[in-house]
């Protein structure tokens, strides 16, 4: 997964050097229309987040946290792993480059570097196991000769899946067989290197792919029943799936390593399970269950977490569900969701973001005239869908009480303000039309998008997106008029 989280950075004595307190944000940028990164670095500010997690090293982004004293934790993608395992000179590159130049230049708090993300994922296929372990090294050693390994800590964010539970109980807990020595010598370089174990957990996904799943067992209110270990009672999957991994760094003599939860959060649309009311009460919910420093029972103190995450992007990969773009606490242009108290804040209130500007009010929607057995219909959608955004549709979404209508208003629309309300992109043959009456009802908001921001390398995609949608768009005029 890989997606902005909110970190809950309590620190742990044995992260002490490495942490500040307070609350952090993962940071995620895969947006058709992102906000200025000046913007998202007020809100982070404006709502007491004290760190970020980012995915990538993007310049502009890093730049924008420049002097904000906001700890930062920068990001490779696994896409580069090959060429930084493959090359100790690419790696000081890339350290000179993302971090060096932007702690000394920039003034940005650059506290860790993420080596890839959840490189180690069983739906990888075994992608990523030659070349993780060589570029944490590397990026390692590259850190160590820019005179920065005491300042900046290396780590890998992994998936729960790396390890597992022979007996269903987090005591059984061991790391999964096929990678198992691959894990401990990862772990023992991070122990070697006073680095944080980094791990990702989330009780949705189980509630997604097991419809026999517990649900209460999510949460965290002990409404569900215990699961007893050995005379130790877990009430919530959080603390089960956490321990799960002490055991497991336990029995191979890493008990004391330190543990960030990079990622952990709810979703609040693309699933029936995907809703406002989950998502509040299990984030609200996991920031009352760590406030108190109590920890879990195989490891009490202070959590050093990230809740997962700070805004939507409605540009990620829908293969693991369409829930996956709505992971926000704030919506695509930085409003909350819901309420929820991170407890930075004296009014106890999510903040909005500041000055964001919006394209015309007006939509694109279908034509009253238009017949719903038209047979351009199926394919206008299908198109529609392809380039935008249509996952608010569907059961148990925030727009499934729409009628068949409605649904076709709605994709014509994500793409109309996908492009910018372009007039072109609401000239489906005969079916569409623009209009300048809210169609949004009940829950399902028809959305007026952003004025577009791309900076730097995001200019010039930005512009080719641009440019390759409206030839798409009249290539499909084309073969429907």
């Amino acid at each position: 997964m890989g997606w902005l989280s909110v970190a809950v950075g309590m620190v742990s004595l044995l992260s002490l050097v490495h942490s500040v307190t307070g609350i952090g944000a993962n940071w995620g940028t895969q947006a058709t229309h992102p906000l200025k990164p000046e913007t998202v670095v007020r809100l982070l500010k404006d709502n007491g987040i004290q760190k970020v997690k980012l995915f990538d090293a993007d310049y502009d982004s890093l730049r924008a946290l420049g002097k904000s004293g906001i700890e930062v934790m920068v990001g490779i993608p696994n896409d580069m792993l090959a060429s930084l395992a493959s090359s100790m000179k690419a790696a000081e590159k890339w350290v000179a480059k993302n971090v060096s130049t932007h702690i000394t230049t920039n003034d940005v708090n650059i506290r860790y570097v993420a080596v890839g993300n959840e490189p180690f994922l069983a739906t990888y296929n075994g992608s990523f196991l030659r070349t993780t372990f060589p570029a944490l090294q590397n990026i390692q050693s590259a850190l160590i000769k820019a005179g920065l390994s005491n300042q900046v800590k290396v780590t890998v964010p992994l998936n729960a899946d790396v390890y597992e539970s022979s007996t269903t109980l987090p005591s059984g807990g061991d790391f999964r067989a096929n990678i198992h020595d691959l894990m401990l010598a990862i772990v023992k370089f991070l122990s070697d290197n006073g680095a944080p174990f980094t791990v990702n957990i989330y009780p949705f996904i189980s509630l997604y792919i097991d419809p026999n799943f517990p649900v209460e067992y999510g949460f965290f209110d002990g409404n569900s029943s215990p699961v007893n270990d050995g005379g130790t009672s877990y009430y919530n999957m959080f603390d089960a799936n956490h321990d799960t991994l002490v055991w497991a760094l336990q029995k191979n003599g890493f008990g004391n390593l330190p543990i960030i939860v990079g990622e952990i959060g709810w979703p609040t649309d693309g699933d029936e399970n995907a809703n406002l009311n989950y998502a509040r009460r299990f984030n609200q919910g996991f920031l009352s269950h760590i406030s108190g420093g109590k920890g879990t029972p195989m490891r009490p103190g202070p959590v050093d977490a990230y809740l997962f995450s700070l805004i939507d992007e409605d540009a990620k990969s829908i293969d693991p569900g369409n829930f996956e773009r709505h992971w926000g606490i704030f919506t695509f242009d930085g409003l909350p969701k819901y309420p929820l108290n991170l407890g930075t804040t004296n009014s106890g209130s999510l903040v909005p973001a500041r000055n964001v500007q919006y394209l015309e009010r007006k939509w694109c929607v279908m034509k009253p005239s238009a017949r719903l057995d038209d047979p351009q219909v199926a394919s206008s959608v299908s198109y529609a869908c392809a380039l935008a955004d249509c996952t608010s549709l569907g059961y148990g979404t925030s727009c499934g009480g729409l009628d068949s209508r409605g649904n076709i208003s709605y994709a014509f629309n994500s793409y109309y303000q996908k492009h910018n309300q372009l007039d072109g992109a609401c000239k489906f043959p005969g079916l569409s039309m623009i209009t300048k009456i809210d169609p949004s009802t009940g829950s399902c908001k028809f959305e007026i998008m952003m004025q577009p921001y791309y900076g730097g390398a995001g200019q010039r995609l930005g512009s080719l997106q641009m440019l390759l949608g409206l030839v798409s768009g009249l290539l499909f005029l084309l073969t429907v008029m």
